[in-house]
């Protein structure tokens, strides 16, 4: 009699997903230097001057990366507690004279000696860990309405806190919650309030802060906003300006002081401008197969816990890919986010990357059996 097959089971690790990251990050520095150039020259007398540091950003954000892949992503949940608070309180130092630092006519970095860095990117991560363990913890009760209100209750003191400063980011802050308890939500009717409760909220806060409405009235009428208009327009004219095939890499004459904040939150512009509306395509379409991607994962996770930190990162991508390339096409008011893994950044790159790890980290505890 023939002996009955064992089941081998095998730890699976999602390559597709490391390499798509690796090929964003590398082609970001591709438009990153080609975009920054001139402004990096003419500010700092050196044409690779934003390039070298994005690359020590890169290159710090692959440490985080590499040891959240490596580390099981349960081990995060003992300090769930401990990161929401300190990330809250890495917020609210912001505010304080002499650490926190203006950008913009905000308060948005902390300056500690010679690090300088953003509270609010490393909220965004710290929400996707709490919140995943919270969700777990209620998982059973999440179709009452009283889990939604204790989990708005204790999200919404970091979200104002950021909000006060950051009104975009808090945005996304939201967003990456409600994703998170849509998924963990078996009704889907509560989320009609959310979706209200969370227009109020940004509604206030534009109106408490007048800069905000100028951006309002500068994303209606750029051409007569002045100052204001002048960063729309000048991001139009370059997106129009590349047609369908684009100018040729490092071609556009948008980047050579027109586009401000071309390495950053524009850099979507120039991208259309030197590659054209098929280059464009190319980089959503990558954008939706790392989403795609991580579906695969949060669909195969072992646990809740594992499948709701993926779709929080999922969440954070989508939803600042979205908003980027919609405030440089015009389809809504100017927010200040950046395109993940491309524009320029130091707190932001390191910690989307430490998000993929722990992506890829949930990844290795899919399993595979081979009869």
């Amino acid at each position: 009699m023939a002996k009955k097959a064992r089941k081998k089971t095998a730890a699976y690790f999602d390559y597709n997903l490391l390499f798509i990251v690796i090929f964003l990050l590398c082609f970001g520095l591709v438009m990153l230097y080609s975009s920054s150039a001139y402004t990096s020259a003419n500010k700092y007398g050196d044409s690779a001057y934003y390039l070298k540091r994005q690359i020590r950003n890169i290159a710090i954000g692959a440490v985080f990366m590499y040891l959240t892949a490596k580390i099981d992503y349960r081990f995060w949940k003992k300090f769930y507690t401990f990161a929401y608070v300190v990330a809250f309180m890495l917020c609210i130092l912001v505010y304080v004279p002499g650490i926190g630092t203006d950008s913009h006519g905000s308060s948005r970095w902390l300056a500690l000696g010679p690090i300088q860095f953003q509270p609010s990117e490393i909220a965004k991560l710290v929400v996707i860990l709490f919140l995943a363990v919270l969700v777990e913890k209620l998982s059973k009760n999440m179709g009452k309405v009283a889990s939604l209100v204790v989990i708005g209750v204790i999200l919404l003191p970091l979200v104002g806190i950021v909000a006060a400063s950051n009104l975009s980011t808090a945005v996304i802050i939201m967003g990456i919650g409600v994703c998170m308890l849509f998924v963990a939500s078996p009704k889907y009717s509560h989320f009609v309030i959310i979706v209200i409760l969370g227009v109020a909220f940004v509604t206030v806060f534009i109106m408490f802060a007048g800069y905000r409405g100028d951006r309002i009235q500068a994303f209606l009428h750029p051409e007569t906003a002045g100052d204001k208009g002048y960063q729309t327009l000048m991001g139009l004219y370059a997106i129009g300006s590349g047609g369908l095939f684009g100018k040729g890499l490092g071609e556009s004459l948008q980047k050579l002081g027109n586009v401000p904040e071309s390495q950053n939150d524009m850099i979507f512009t120039i991208i259309c401008e030197e590659l054209g509306l098929f280059g464009a395509i190319c980089l959503m379409l990558l954008f939706v197969l790392l989403i795609w991607r991580m579906m695969v994962i949060a669909n195969n996770a072992k646990d809740l816990y594992g499948s709701l930190i993926v779709v929080g990162a999922m969440a954070h991508i989508a939803i600042q890919v979205i908003l980027n390339i919609a405030v440089v096409t015009k389809t809504i008011p100017n927010t200040g986010v950046i395109l993940p893994f491309i524009s320029y950044g130091g707190t932001s790159v390191i910690f989307i990357m430490a998000e993929m790890g722990l992506v890829l980290s949930v990844s290795k505890g899919i399993k595979l059996e081979n009869i």
